[in-house]
């Protein structure tokens, strides 16, 4: 008779060999080690130990420092190489699959560089990202790693429920991860929560309220919703199930589910993975997408949870939101995509354009993904181009 095992929450934790240690931390720390003594092996002939400590010490102590302190959950000696990877990695980097083109001579003498900067230390590169884009259903293009599908799930309050509310509840839970063939991750991100939609509607229904203590009450709510905004860090959650599947067919997986690293080699050594261009594997990836998030909604929905795929403009903004988490203009599902063509004119020529509407030499040029011949040559010094979807 099988028996319920349960499953520590941080699934993530690596685990450990001694002394509740892993392999990389002890790696770090007897490399420190070695070298230590070898160098107090080769010098303790002409070196008294005391002086010798006086520099081994302090190097010692900061190998235990970054091996054993944290933040945030992630060890410190990670921090380190990911502050040494930016540091040392370019500045700016901008969404250019066709390469980085240079700046008209015109603009380039207007740019004025920081003393501390210079113009090669500002000169953007190429933003190398792992979505190549999001089709029309909804589906993420992951390039030579397959293709990927997000859908928002919502919640249930566990904490309320009967002893045998939450026994069924984990059960039907684990009828859904046990049905699992491919990788699945499920995503609790948060977003800032921007209340400034909810106060205007409040303003703008206070005045039709049919008494006047309601409408008192309505704006008293809206300020208040305004100076907890201002005082407050507002956070909301979203719950997202992330499903990805690979050009080629389903790797075998292990006895937990997941891909088996010997079949995966056997499988890369047997048979040649297909090419991006491969219409019929995307298309039979796609398919494979739909079938599993069918089985989500199947499997999840008896337990009250809802699972709604998300569309191209919804998957767009999850992705925006993730590249650029801090951003003051929150990505929203009307962001405009990486290849939507987005024209600009100015005033002078929208007026002539209403003016002469007729007249096809009076209207205005669509400037799209690059600069204007006519306005380099002028140096007029303004400049039309397109860059992830912001004109």
């Amino acid at each position: 008779m099988t028996q319920p095992v349960r499953i520590p929450s941080d699934v993530d934790r690596e685990d450990t060999v001694l002394a509740n240690l892993t392999a990389r931390q002890l790696m770090i720390l007897a490399v420190t080690g070695i070298l230590l003594y070898g160098a107090w092996s080769i010098t303790r002939i002409f070196v008294p130990l005391p002086v010798f400590l006086i520099p081994a010490v302090p190097v010692a102590f900061a190998a235990a420092f970054l091996v054993l302190g944290k933040h945030d959950g992630l060890a410190l000696d990670r921090l380190v190489l990911a502050a040494l990877r930016q540091r040392l990695g370019p500045r700016y980097r901008v969404s250019a699959p066709e390469g980085i083109h240079p700046a008209p001579a015109w603009l380039s003498q207007q740019v004025t560089v920081g003393e501390e900067e210079d113009a090669a230390t500002v000169a953007p590169a190429v933003l190398r990202l792992p979505a190549q884009g999001v089709t029309e259903t909804g589906v993420i293009d992951l390039g030579t790693d397959g293709v990927a599908a997000v859908a928002v799930c919502s919640t249930v309050n566990f904490a309320l429920r009967t002893p045998a509310e939450q026994d069924s509840l984990v059960a039907a839970f684990g009828r859904y991860l046990h049905s699992l063939t491919a990788p699945v991750q499920i995503l609790i991100r948060a977003e800032r929560l921007d209340l400034s939609d909810q106060i205007a509607e409040l303003h703008a229904h206070a005045p039709s309220l049919p008494h006047p203590a309601l409408e008192a009450a309505a704006r008293e709510h809206a300020d208040y919703l305004a100076h907890l905004g201002r005082t407050t860090d507002l956070l909301r959650s979203q719950v997202l199930l992330v499903l990805r599947e690979p050009l080629g067919k389903a790797a075998p997986v292990d006895g937990l589910g997941g891909t088996s690293p010997l079949a995966a080699l056997t499988r890369r050594k047997a048979a040649p993975q297909p090419t991006p261009d491969d219409g019929t594997a995307r298309r039979a990836a796609e398919a494979r997408l739909v079938r599993r998030l069918g089985e989500a909604v199947e499997l999840l929905g008896p337990i009250g949870v809802s699972v709604t795929p998300l569309d191209p403009g919804q998957a767009t903004a999850v992705l925006a939101a993730a590249c650029d988490p801090d951003s003051l203009l929150a990505p929203s599902s009307a962001l405009a995509g990486a290849d939507d063509v987005i024209t600009t004119v100015t005033a002078d020529e929208e007026n002539r354009f209403s003016t002469n509407a007729g007249s096809p030499a009076e209207q205005p040029a669509t400037r799209v993904r690059g600069w204007t011949d006519e306005e380099g040559a002028a140096g007029s010094g303004r400049a039309r181009f397109k860059t992830g979807g912001v004109a």
